[in-house]
């Protein structure tokens, strides 16, 4: 691996940070604007609604594509924390190529169907449905390729982290 991509590398995961907490902020405003316009005004809005979902909608996809890590997946933990390197390997294959096999398989009609949704739009900000759902296709695009590296990587011998409980955390 070349020593620009293992800088730009991290510099594009710290982005990508950047860009989940600007959204996670926006959509704290727009609730805290909810609230006082609400409560304290008695005007209820409902654009603050809509674009609270919108945001929550894109940092959950977002955050799953671009910012979580491997080991900050979630899974069956008593069972991978259990075993050995091998089929610790082994369950990391068998888990890549189910999942990039059904992504795989499901792309095309997840591009159909979000394409299609271009004559839809949200009830306040009359956004196109297309724009909103677009982030789908990043994701699964996204973890069909982390997927690949994975398998990869296991298949080379690398096997994944194994879980310590004793250092389990929030991501932090």
């Amino acid at each position: 691996m070349s020593a620009w991509v293992r800088h730009v590398g991290p510099w594009l995961a710290r982005r990508a940070e950047n860009v989940a907490a600007l959204m996670l902020a926006l959509m704290f405003l727009a609730f805290l604007l909810q609230i006082v316009f609400r409560y304290a005004l008695n005007l209820p809005i409902g654009w603050t609604h809509e674009i609270s979902v919108i945001l929550w909608i894109w940092l959950v996809l977002w955050g799953a594509s671009f910012v979580i890590t491997e080991r900050e997946e979630i899974r069956f933990d008593i069972i991978y924390g259990a075993v050995g390197p091998g089929p610790r390997r082994i369950m990391c294959i068998i888990t890549a190529i189910a999942l990039i096999a059904l992504y795989t398989i499901s792309l095309p009609a997840i591009v159909d169907y979000v394409t299609f949704m271009k004559v839809e739009r949200t009830g306040y900000l009359k956004i196109r449905f297309d724009w909103l759902f677009s982030i789908y296709v990043v994701f699964v695009i996204a973890t069909i390729i982390r997927y690949i590296w994975l398998a990869w990587q296991a298949m080379r011998g690398v096997a994944p982290d194994e879980f310590d409980p004793t250092k389990a955390g929030s991501g932090v």
